[in-house]
């Protein structure tokens, strides 16, 4: 038995180094010094001291969220001829992204603007804030990123917030400090101040907190402490015979930091049945254990303060899907909005700082609406709408977050995959265009950045004018992203090792005939034909690609560039060009300009125009200093690439792939536009060759076509 014991022991000892190494890596991972900073306590005297320092500690909640939303820094731009800001709050820099909100800085400026408003006083502190859209445009998503950035910020110095607990002993008298009670509101220690002295204590700390650069508004100190903060500090005044000094001597201060897991200052509140819904989850019960202790159910320390609108206090409050509640239970936020006040059961009404959020999708946003006797609440609510992204990029980055490379490993998304899933979903988002000559997806694009010819800044501001609720219907970014999933787990991924887009059009287009959200045929037939434009803007895309590798000779368009420039030249100067082979002066090449610039649709009557621009355009740059190449120029290089593409294509026989039979030397050209699609466009050697030979496919349709 010995021999095993000192084998045992051996045994752990060999284990204790790396156990010990861990125990280290987790020890310097953490801050001491920072925990006992977010551990703080004191006295009341030593907190007035803080509070002189650095006055924003009494910050209200709106002040408080305006401050942080600004502290993590923004970015001012134009866009469609309207000056907007972009908050990176919004982007989500806490948890690397994961949260982030896309293509909404218009609306959620708004939302800050309201939370500005609120800081100065100016009224909308006095208001619920209602984020109002369909399913899945990411309104839980921005309340989520709220809770989480207060929680996040009243960690740092900057959002530093304190409260108090009462250090008493029922037992051995008032004057005993052994035992610590604390606020069950989280309530500003400052509230502790008489009415009488605010005003001169407030006007001291306004001074210094206007002297601070970047604070909006007054701190300001309005209400009373809760019933139970009450009753303690009245015995104590009672006790100490009126001295308000040694009373608030048993007033210990400490700070907190805002979590919704430990129910400070956070608060979540979501609807269940409606026969089963009590407004005490709001202000909180009675505790029945403790009447017996203090006689009586009116006494506030036999009441816990415990709902969501008391432990939200001095921080936000979400409810989730509001408008399913029973409407004589959204009661209690009337006076929440308005008065800041809630009514807690046999107690007067309590003062709250808080900030009330709710969201809700839009079937359910009429229902108030047809009950009169919600009038007062829906005069106390300031509606954001929060539509689907309509501009393509936007959407892209979405699904590029959550399907991005470092989490999708194991199979290769072709390029343009989450690119045509976004692009279906924006076009059922658009509203058809009311003004001729325009399409739906030249629509998108133009909502995208993308320059169309004959349209202006001033067209697509009229476009979105005119479509008042784009975005606040159409496909879900989630019906997306589930379907995206599907493709990724699906057999067919799992065999070829990729998705491509083909692949989840096809999975988009499946789930149609038993998606929840679409009850008619109508809808489901207008989706399948958007799904028809995309593939076709797909085809297009990837001809385009194919195009570009096998143009991508750069001497060969080097040298077709400066043949055109040099006829170009000769013609718009009325001179001839001598020809590098026989020395001899001829007329421009009339057939190689016009070969090219048919490619991008010069007609015969401007051709004299462009050829003239062109000039005028090297000229300005050589006043520059620049010089001309065939790619500085962006139409003209789309024309020269296609005109390469159609000198090459026949030697190349890329028609020819589509036969199971191909020559050595084509074989080895395909492997070159192969590698090119690889390098240039992100294609993996299976997706390159897929797309190569479904063009291939499509230029021999058109080829038997033709014939």
């Amino acid at each position: 038995m010995s021999q095993n014991n000192l084998r045992y022991s051996h045994e752990d000892h060999s284990g204790d180094a790396p156990a010990n190494r861990l125990l280290s890596i987790i020890e310097s991972s953490l801050d001491r010094k920072r925990f006992h900073d977010q551990h703080w306590e004191g006295s009341f005297g030593e907190y007035l001291e803080i509070a002189l320092q650095r006055p924003g500690v009494v910050r209200n909640a709106f002040q408080r969220v305006f401050d942080m939303v600004l502290s993590h820094g923004s970015e001012r731009y134009r866009l469609f001829k309207k000056d907007l800001v972009r908050y990176h709050f919004f982007s989500d820099p806490f948890d690397g992204g994961a949260d982030g909100v896309f293509g909404l800085d218009e609306q959620l400026m708004q939302l800050v603007d309201v939370f500005r408003s609120a800081a100065e006083g100016y009224g909308t502190d006095r208001r619920i804030l209602l984020l109002h859209g369909p399913v899945g445009s990411s309104k839980s998503t921005i309340a989520r990123l709220l809770k989480k950035g207060l929680e996040h910020y009243s960690r740092t110095e900057e959002g530093a917030l304190y409260t108090f607990s009462w250090m008493l002993d029922e037992h051995a008298g008032p004057s005993a400090k052994t035992h610590e009670f604390r606020c069950p509101m989280h309530e500003e220690p400052l509230m502790l101040v008489p009415n009488e002295a605010r005003a001169d204590l407030l006007a001291t700390l306004n001074e210094r907190y206007a002297a601070d650069a970047g604070h909006r508004g007054r701190l300001r100190l309005p209400g009373e402490i809760c019933p139970f903060c009450r009753k303690v500090f009245a015995d104590l005044l009672l006790h100490y015979d009126g001295d308000w000094k040694q009373a608030i001597g048993h007033a210990k201060v400490r700070r907190i930091a805002l979590s919704e897991k430990d129910r400070i200052g956070i608060g979540t509140f979501q609807p269940k049945d409606e026969k089963n819904q009590d407004s005490t989850e709001l202000t909180g019960d009675i505790n029945y254990r403790k009447i017996a202790l203090y006689g009586s159910d009116s006494d506030p320390r036999a009441f816990n303060f415990d709902g969501e609108l008391c432990i939200a206090n001095r921080g936000v409050c979400e409810f989730i899907e509001v408008l399913k509640l029973d409407v004589a239970f959204l009661y209690d936020l009337l006076g929440a909005s308005q008065e800041r006040l809630i009514k807690p059961k046999k107690f007067a009404q309590t003062f709250i700082d808080e900030l009330i959020i709710r969201h809700t999708n839009d079937p359910q946003y009429p229902k108030p609406h047809s009950n009169e006797l919600m009038e007062a609440f829906r005069d106390r609510t300031i509606k954001i709408d929060i539509p689907y992204n309509i501009r393509l990029d936007d959407e892209i980055r979405i699904y590029e977050k959550d399907f991005s490379r470092e989490r999708v490993r194991h199979i290769h998304i072709a390029p343009h995959t989450l690119e045509v899933a976004a692009m279906w979903a924006v076009l059922t988002r658009l509203e058809e265009p009311k003004k001729a000559g325009i399409t739906l997806m030249q629509k998108l694009k133009l909502y995208n950045g993308k320059s169309i010819s004959g349209f202006t800044e001033d067209s697509i501001k009229e476009l979105r004018a005119e479509s008042h609720r784009e975005g606040m219907s159409g496909i879900s970014p989630r019906y997306i992203q589930d379907k995206i999933s599907n493709t990724l787990v699906s057999a067919q991924a799992m065999q070829e090792g990729q998705v491509n887009p083909f692949m989840l059009m096809n999975e988009l287009e499946g789930g149609l005939s038993h998606h929840s959200l679409i009850t008619d045929d109508d809808t489901r037939k207008h989706y399948r034909e958007l799904l028809g434009l995309v593939m076709q803007e797909y085809e297009d895309t990837i001809k385009s690609e194919v195009q570009r590798a096998i143009s991508a000779d750069e001497d060969a368009i080097s040298r077709l560039c400066s043949n055109y420039i040099e006829s170009v030249r000769a013609y718009t100067q009325k001179e001839k060009v001598q020809n590098k082979y026989t020395g001899k002066y001829e007329e421009p090449d009339e057939r190689l300009m016009r070969s090219i610039e048919e490619k991008i649709d010069i007609p015969e009557g401007r051709k004299d125009d462009f050829r003239q621009e062109i000039m005028n355009y090297i000229g300005a740059l050589s006043l520059d200093g620049k010089k001309f190449a065939y790619n500085t120029n962006a139409r003209l290089y789309k024309a020269l690439e296609l005109k390469l593409f159609e000198d090459q294509r026949d030697t190349i026989k890329l028609k020819n792939l589509v036969s199971s039979i191909v020559d050595d030397e084509t074989q080895k050209k395909i492997d070159i536009i192969k590698q090119r699609m690889i390098d240039q466009f992100g294609y993996s050697d299976r997706s390159a060759a897929d797309v190569i030979n479904y063009v291939a496919s499509i230029f021999a349709r058109g080829d038997a076509k033709g014939d």
